[in-house]
């Protein structure tokens, strides 16, 4: 009967945020009108290339490489139109094109309904991330069963929200740190009980990243100002303030960017113990509380070490082409680590240990509250 119950209560779960989820996918953001009404996006196969306008300088290219493409899809489907595609010498923002190859491209259009403009904008990818995102859920859904299609749900949400509710909020100008929290605080209610269920494991574990995430909070806050690192850091933000958003703080968006970014891993940390800890107290009924606590803190000493490594290699990753123009350039260790992109880094990797570090006990401390009697064994015997 108490299977059937949480079986129940699971299936009720999952429903509710299905329903929510299609919600989210309807809210509107706010932005919808900001888009160019003129404006056709469309998938186009290139037909016909000519690269004799294109200067090559080295490893840069600079000129317009001439393009003839058929648009496969929406009202100009099976029309062939010239464009040019424009180099800009920049490496990360050129592309070139072959012959066969699927382009996304947007036609502007003049209020007749004529093309009077035709931008391949980049190698079409969307087919390929919606075939990676399907064999991941079928991995998923084929490896975990019920608990993996919760994953998945739970994927879908966060993705959905931060999207909808997150982004739009805060270009309306919303403090991002404490909207950031609060966002953070639902999604962990949210994966944390849809994978564990309602119940005194889930709020274990919900209590332990949650309190874990404010620790990153405060101090992600508290040295941001320290180390003098502002919003500018951060990818496209010169662009977003130059596009109308100058009321925007952005030292306040990358300190909530600081936890944010590292909420995730504490959610595992924090299901780790309470999980090993509700099976802890399932095999032995009369563990004190003390003992449940310190053998959550042991389960987290033993996870702890790799999950603090997993955040070096995650945030190092991004940024190890600058460490390796800093080590070709010959700039010492000191100045290296001084820059303030770098600094930026070092501050995200260390704040998002440290809530790594305080969730076990955190954890552990939640779990011997919610999920043991008090008892002693021999309080326990003698009932």
């Amino acid at each position: 009967m108490h299977a059937l119950n949480k079986t129940s209560r699971d299936w009720a779960l999952v429903i509710i945020f299905i329903v929510v989820s299609v919600a989210l996918y309807y809210v509107p953001t706010g932005f919808e009108t900001n888009k160019d009404r003129d404006a056709v996006h469309c998938t186009a196969r290139i037909t016909a290339v000519d690269d004799a306008n294109i200067q090559s300088l080295g490893m840069i290219r600079a000129g317009e490489q001439a393009v003839t493409l058929e648009i496969l899809d929406g009202p100009f489907k099976g029309e062939t139109f010239s464009a040019s595609n424009q180099l800009l010498g920049q490496l990360d923002r050129d592309k070139l094109f072959k012959a066969g190859d699927t382009a996304y491209v947007i036609l502007t259009v003049d209020s007749g309904g004529k093309v009077i403009y035709v931008n391949p904008q980049a190698h079409y990818r969307l087919g390929l991330e919606l075939f990676l995102l399907g064999l991941f859920a079928a991995l998923l859904l084929a490896f975990g069963g019920l608990t993996g299609f919760k994953a998945l749900l739970s994927f879908v949400f966060t993705g959905l929200l931060l999207w909808k509710i997150l982004v739009p909020l805060l270009l309306k100008g919303t403090d991002p740190v404490w909207l950031t929290l609060g966002v953070v605080a639902l999604l962990s209610a949210v994966i944390i009980f849809l994978v564990a269920g309602v119940n005194r494991t889930g709020l274990t574990a919900f209590l332990g990243a949650f309190l874990g995430v404010v620790a990153s909070c405060a101090l992600g806050v508290y040295f941001t100002g320290r180390f003098h690192v502002h919003g500018a850091v951060m990818p496209f933000a010169e662009t977003l303030l130059y596009a109308g958003y100058g009321h925007l703080n952005l030292t306040r968006v990358f300190m909530a960017g600081v936890f944010l970014s590292s909420c995730g891993a504490v959610m595992d940390l924090a299901m780790d113990v309470a999980s090993a800890m509700s099976e802890v107290v399932a095999k032995k009924p009369g563990i004190s509380r003390m003992e449940a606590i310190w053998s959550g803190i042991r389960v987290g000493r033993a996870v702890v070490g790799t999950m603090t490594t997993t955040l070096l290699l995650a945030y190092s990753g991004g940024f190890v082409t600058l460490l390796m123009a800093f080590m070709a350039q010959g700039i010492p260790l000191d100045t290296t680590f001084n820059f303030i992109y770098v600094a930026a880094e070092v501050l995200k990797t260390l704040v998002g240990s440290f809530g790594l570090v305080t969730v076990a006990p955190f954890t552990a401390l939640a779990g011997g509250l919610l999920l043991t009697s008090g008892e002693r064994p021999a309080d326990v015997l003698r009932h």
